[in-house]
């Protein structure tokens, strides 16, 4: 089954994966290896322990341009709320090694703030510097092509969206994502393009049928004055949520993410 395979392409991707510590030292980098080998030491300690900064901080002392501990430090600020001590942290890791803390500090541009020209910059930046594939975003839920398509579709950008949207599903070696389809189909919604908005919900339903796609389906085929088909999706809808299968993440609400209330009122 398809979802087992994005599971299993999404583990190593939600957390921050400690660096090689002998890649540093094959380069012949000994500051960058021995302050590589103190952040280690982090990793028994819970992100908002004293310990964990402190041991971070030591490894900044030891090279002061170790990117990798930046980031890590800059995580807990995201997560407890400090915002400005984030941003500070995470630019410098930028600054210092913008192939692994581009993407992502644009990510974080997007998911926490809704800051979406910030996000498109980044994302754009990104690879107008790297000649490889950009990547994924750090929870793995989007390539980061489709998120600056998000992005685009939220400035009301539509027409240009759906373009990112389209070049990226047809992308060479690409597997269309969890909610791709999605995105792309209210999108097309929102134009009222019906048509390539229900077949853009269909093959979402073939990767990964949730409530949220459901939704969309029983108001075009309301439009479309099909009764049937409008009762049919809302029953659907109502039952995915209920069963849990819908648009959900841990810290922040999915663009386009429906409400309960939402399908039932509908």
């Amino acid at each position: 089954m398809k979802n087992i395979t994005y599971l299993f392409l999404l583990c190593p991707i939600y957390l921050f994966s400690q660096p090689n510590c002998n890649a540093f030292l094959f380069k012949g980098d000994t500051l960058q290896y021995k302050a590589c080998i103190e952040a280690e030491k982090a990793e028994k300690f819970y992100q908002f322990q004293r310990e964990f900064q402190e041991t971070l901080d030591n490894a900044i002392k030891i090279c002061p341009n170790f990117a990798y501990a930046y980031r890590e430090k800059s995580t807990a600020y995201l997560k407890s709320g400090d915002f400005l001590t984030w941003k500070k942290l995470i630019d410098k890791a930028v600054d210092l090694d913008f192939g692994l803390n581009l993407g992502y500090r644009g990510w974080c541009r997007y998911q926490f703030f809704r800051d979406y020209k910030g996000a498109i910059e980044d994302i754009e930046r990104l690879d107008s510097l790297a000649d490889y594939d950009i990547g994924y975003s750090t929870n793995g839920d989007y390539h980061l092509n489709i998120t600056k398509a998000v992005c685009y579709s939220a400035l009301n950008q539509k027409k240009k969206a759906i373009k990112i949207f389209k070049e990226q599903l047809k992308a060479k070696d690409y597997s269309p994502g969890l909610y791709d389809y999605y995105q792309l189909g209210v999108t097309y919604y929102e134009i009222k393009d019906f048509s390539n908005a229900l077949k853009s919900f269909e093959k979402q339903t073939e990767i990964n049928e949730f409530a949220d796609n459901s939704y969309y389906k029983c108001k075009i085929y309301k439009i479309l004055d099909n009764q049937k088909e409008y009762k049919k999706y809302k029953e659907t809808a109502l039952l995915l949520y209920a069963g849990n299968k819908k648009l959900f993440d841990p810290y922040t609400r999915h663009f386009n993410s429906v409400y309960y209330q939402t399908i039932k009122n509908e």
